[in-house]
């Protein structure tokens, strides 16, 4: 007798985790590499300029140099990522790594050795996705990979534009997986990993240094203490390991210089779709009627359809905002997730918790570029498929920061790739929590006693028919999200067709600022929910 076949579904199943999630991997590996002839942003050129600087100089020189405007202002963690990415360009091109004949090189082997070092360091990606869904069941798994992997915003953003937020994201999420799992120690080790790669993760470092004392030094004397001398001297030891070098070069104040430029000024040249959209439309605002009424208002230096780089001060009415004030506010918003992750640490909220963290400081922190928006989305991937209420949140606002990064891409030839992620990835979001939440068809007119007892369970006041009824309509976003997702198309028909076509080059900064404006709106309530979320059910 030959061998028995197997049904379809056994052949389905029969693939493991792993190798369906390699799958993922190479579809996403397709996409990027179609994309490698796309457009380069400026970012190109500075991570190019970091691998010539680190090959071509000494250490000591690193955080030094000025050949190019395109100075070092990452920790110590990434210019040694760097240093070790420009061992392999050398032998594939030297020029890729020569200081002076270097800038605005753009030959096919720069392009596409840059854009193949993006690639393979979404490995990190992969892994810490991998990680924090290895327990969930096989539906809910692949829902969040094609959250994650396929994410519109990072092919955006890191295989057009040009960055490695992947790679760095991924060692979030690999911290994060020690955290759930209870793994405190690892998880500490690799976040403090994290910020000598890139310092701007530092605001999530509240809430792991009250989740960490809480969850894993509190508990008598003894213990306690010596697992915080534990703690510290693991975190120590890996900031040692990347300033050391500099603090025995006497270049400490050098390094902390070039990281925390605060000459910049509040906000980039694009705004962020943040809180401080709102305050400088009412300085705006106040200017424009207190000049009406007769006021002697000065126009600030910083010029308004230019947006707002470098020290000038761009308010004319309401106070001017220093940084330690956005520090102060970001504190002030994190606090109520402070007192939850202090009052009841649980493993299986950090996800929630950190995510709300980087929320906190996209809003209200000083220069936030717009792209920082991935530091709260990806963690939320991981969370959308647990409930209805999640995913719903999670739609609008996975939207809403997709859109809020177009403006990063703004040649011509680029419009239908952005436009077409977007719209790929919404189909696939809809189609995805569709298919986790629907229940079924009803298959009885009387309910059991079971049956209403399930319904009280599942959280309706209605009966139970009216119960099975909304289960069966599935996945599905209220009235007042469908108007805001109109108007995001009614906004970009406006800056592509009716404001060229009615006001021509007049008022060049509305499109964008009009952009940030709305998307604003969807990113304040994406905070207030993910707020009352905190405060009201954990």
């Amino acid at each position: 007798m030959g061998k028995e076949k197997l049904s379809f579904k056994e052949v389905h199943h029969s693939h493991s985790p792993k190798t369906t999630l390699w799958w993922f991997f190479l579809v996403a590996t397709c996409i990027k590499v179609l994309l490698f002839p796309s457009y380069r942003s400026t970012d190109f050129e500075v991570h190019r300029n970091w691998l010539a600087l680190t090959h071509s100089l000494p250490l000591s020189q690193w955080y030094l140099d000025e050949t190019s405007p395109w100075t070092l202002d990452y920790p110590p963690f990434f210019a040694y990522f760097e240093r070790f990415l420009s061992i392999f360009a050398h032998l594939i091109d030297p020029q890729i790594v020569h200081l002076q004949e270097g800038p605005n090189y753009s030959s096919n082997k720069v392009v596409y050795f840059q854009r193949v070092t993006a690639i393979l360091s979404d490995l990190s990606l992969i892994y810490g996705v991998y990680r924090l869904t290895r327990n969930l069941d096989s539906k809910k798994q692949k829902l969040v990979w094609s959250l994650i992997i396929w994410s519109p915003v990072l092919f955006i953003v890191d295989h057009v534009h040009f960055q490695y937020n992947g790679f760095l994201i991924g060692i979030l999420l690999i911290s994060l997986s020690y955290l759930e799992e209870g793994r405190d120690l690892l998880g500490g080790c690799i976040f403090a990993v994290l910020l000598c790669f890139k310092h701007l993760f530092a605001v999530a470092a509240p809430v792991y240094f009250i989740y960490l004392l809480r969850h894993y030094v509190w508990g008598g004397m003894i213990r306690g203490f010596s697992r915080l001398l534990i703690m510290g001297g693991v975190v120590t030891a890996v900031f040692a390991s990347a300033f050391g070098p500099f603090f025995y070069l006497g270049q400490i104040e050098q390094v902390i210089r070039r990281l925390f430029p605060f000459g910049r000024g509040l906000c980039h040249a694009y705004w962020a779709p943040n809180f401080w959209v709102f305050y400088i439309m009412s300085d705006k605002g106040l200017a424009f009627i207190l000049r009406k009424l007769g006021f002697n208002i000065q126009m600030p230096a910083a010029s308004f359809t230019a947006g707002l780089v470098g020290d000038s001060s761009p308010f004319s009415v309401l106070p001017q905002i220093k940084p330690y004030v956005t520090f102060i506010m970001v504190l002030l918003a994190l606090s109520p997730c402070l007192f939850k992750a202090w009052k009841n640490p649980q493993p299986q909220m950090i996800s929630r918790w950190i995510a709300y963290a980087y929320t906190c400081g996209f809003l209200f922190g000083w220069h936030v570029h717009e792209k920082a928006s991935l530091h709260f989305v990806i963690p939320l991937a991981i969370v959308a498929p647990q409930t209805p209420e999640d995913a719903r949140h999670y739609f609008l606002l996975s939207i809403v920061s997709c859109y809020s990064n177009f403006p990063l891409l703004f040649e011509a030839q680029e419009y239908p790739i952005k436009v077409l992620l977007l719209l790929l990835h919404s189909i696939l979001m809809w189609s995805g929590f569709s298919a986790q939440f629907y229940v079924g068809a009803e298959t009885a007119t009387a309910p059991s006693t079971n049956s209403k007892k399930k319904a009280e369970e599942f959280g309706s006041e209605d009966s139970w028919g009216e119960t099975v009824k909304k289960k069966k309509k599935g996945f599905v976003i209220g009235w007042s999200e469908r108007i805001y997702l109109i108007g995001l198309v009614v906004v970009e028909i406006w800056g592509q067709i009716l404001h060229p076509l009615i006001l021509g080059d007049k008022f060049a900064f509305a499109p964008l600022m009009l952009i940030s404006i709305y998307c604003a709106f969807g990113i304040m309530y994406s905070w207030i929910w993910q707020l009352i979320s905190i405060v009201k059910y954990l």
